[in-house]
């Protein structure tokens, strides 16, 4: 990494009032022209080290210092309502002070960027939501800031879209830090980590790629334990004989003082090893007792073409462990019929009543902001027994007072998992998942691909991510684009 530092954080303090603590101390620095992933345990406080260099966020304590002459441009997570009555050239126009008169040539290569084609006479309220988040990146990219904040830029991009976002972002000249939780893209471009330490609530600084950095911090932690181990053995060994010189009594007493200090002194020396984040346990999906037979039959899909709705009919029939993959191109309606879907099942398909069906939204819609975890779990479950909600929340790493926070001050991954725990609680015979591997940790979507592998019941899916569709392995697919 070279160039002159852009970015000081010196000893800041940062929290959500006194019951959440986020930044303790906390101190780095950015070089001009480096690429730095953001990493750590899911509300350990990334997005808010973005939002503490845009400004949106004072810090409690110390300062953050910031090139004077620097840009910077943050792909933001959604639209604005007043933003969505623009066109597409209208909107990207406003990502400048001053106006651009040939502007078009610059919409197109970013549109190409994050693997998009559009009218730029279209408005921006005709996109469906992975549109939405492509445009979103998109206008970010277009500013070509001195600095390039990107949260999560993958999530909505398919395999064509990483690649084309990889090869932008290997050739921009200026700083880049991302959040992301795809090991293989940061290590396609990053050379710098900032970690994010969730226990210790500071900032840790790496040189290299993510796969880099995880190696050291292994290494690291193994040569710690095995130093304490030494130090341990050292400790008993000393106070042993301390206490057989005690009892000696006379000129042994000096000698028993003398390895208790020896044992006291190895005991400091033990060093705190670095916790690494917490791994989610393997959990269960239960399935609706008593539900055999169909448990869906639909007739029609509907799919969305030049910008119009049109019903395709289409015959599939979906059984216990049937898993139906949903593709097709952004903006053909994937998100759109699955939430017609669970509003409306009979729309579209025959489904008896009595069948339970599960839903994850990829935006999260189906949770309550302003309800408490604990609430949204409680209303998910049958018994409503608070041991078991809390246990829940527990085993998703939402535990101690966190259950009780309201679902808007949890961080996009966090309220991933709450959706995972509320489908748990569910149990239900249709589960229905819409990107679900998007914001999760990468260390849990194993965990999660085999729970949602071994749900007896029938599963409806959408995903890009290529390891997750390998891990569940679909039974159906129904391509939106060819109907």
């Amino acid at each position: 990494m070279s160039g002159n530092v852009v970015v000081r954080f010196e000893e800041v303090d940062f929290d959500f009032g006194h019951t959440k603590p986020i930044l303790n101390e906390a101190g780095f620095s950015v070089r001009r022209g480096s690429k730095i992933a953001l990493m750590g345990q899911n509300g350990a406080g990334k997005s808010t080290i973005f939002k503490l260099l845009t400004g949106v966020h004072e810090p409690v304590d110390g300062r953050i210092i910031v090139d004077s002459k620097l840009t910077v441009a943050l792909a933001k997570q959604v639209l604005q309502p007043s933003e969505l009555e623009l066109s597409v050239r209208e909107y990207f126009q406003h990502a400048f002070t001053d106006v651009v008169y040939d502007i078009d040539p610059k919409i197109d290569e970013v549109l190409d960027v994050v693997h998009l084609e559009a009218n730029k006479e279209r408005l921006l309220k005709t996109f469906s939501g992975g549109q939405k988040a492509r445009l979103l990146l998109a206008h970010a990219l277009i500013q070509k800031p001195d600095l390039l904040l990107l949260d999560e830029p993958t999530n909505n991009l398919d395999v064509q879209g990483i690649e084309h976002l990889e090869d932008f972002l290997k050739n921009y000249s200026k700083t880049v830090m991302v959040i992301s939780h795809d090991a293989r893209f940061l290590n396609s471009f990053t050379d710098g980590v900032l970690y994010l330490d969730i226990f210790k609530r500071f900032v840790e600084q790496y040189i290299g790629n993510y796969t880099d950095v995880v190696r050291e911090i292994s290494a690291r932690i193994a040569k710690e334990r095995r130093e304490n181990v030494r130090l341990e053995k050292g400790i008993k060994e000393r106070k042993d004989k301390a206490s057989f010189f005690a009892n000696k009594g006379g000129q042994m007493r000096a000698r028993a003082k003398k390895m208790r200090v020896e044992a006291e002194d190895m005991d400091e020396a033990k060093v705190e090893v670095r916790r690494e984040d917490k791994t989610l346990p393997p959990f269960t999906i239960p399935f609706q007792e008593d539900l055999s037979g169909m448990i869906a039959l639909f007739h029609t899909i509907p799919v969305i073409k030049g910008g119009q709705r049109k019903e395709k009919k289409k015959r599939i029939e979906l059984r216990k462990g049937d898993r139906l993959l949903v593709k097709g191109p952004n903006g053909i309606g994937k998100t759109t019929f699955l939430e017609s879907f669970v509003r409306e099942p009979t729309n579209f398909a025959d489904v008896p009543k009595q069948v339970k069906i599960g839903y994850y939204a990829q935006d999260f819609s189906g949770l309550d902001y302003e309800a408490t975890v604990f609430d949204v779990l409680k209303a998910a479950s049958a018994e409503h027994i608070e041991e078991k909600i809390r246990a829940t929340a527990a085993r998703f790493l939402i535990g101690g007072d966190l259950v009780y926070k309201p679902v808007h001050t949890l961080s996009e991954g966090q309220k991933g998992l709450v959706s995972f725990a509320r489908l748990v609680l569910e149990a239900p015979g249709l589960l229905i998942l819409d990107e679900p591997t998007n914001h999760i940790n990468f260390r849990h979507l194993p965990v999660i691909a085999k729970a949602v592998r071994d749900f007896e019941g029938a599963v409806i899916f959408v995903s890009h991510d290529e390891s997750f569709l390998n891990d569940i392995g679909e039974t159906q697919i129904v391509d939106m684009g060819a109907l």
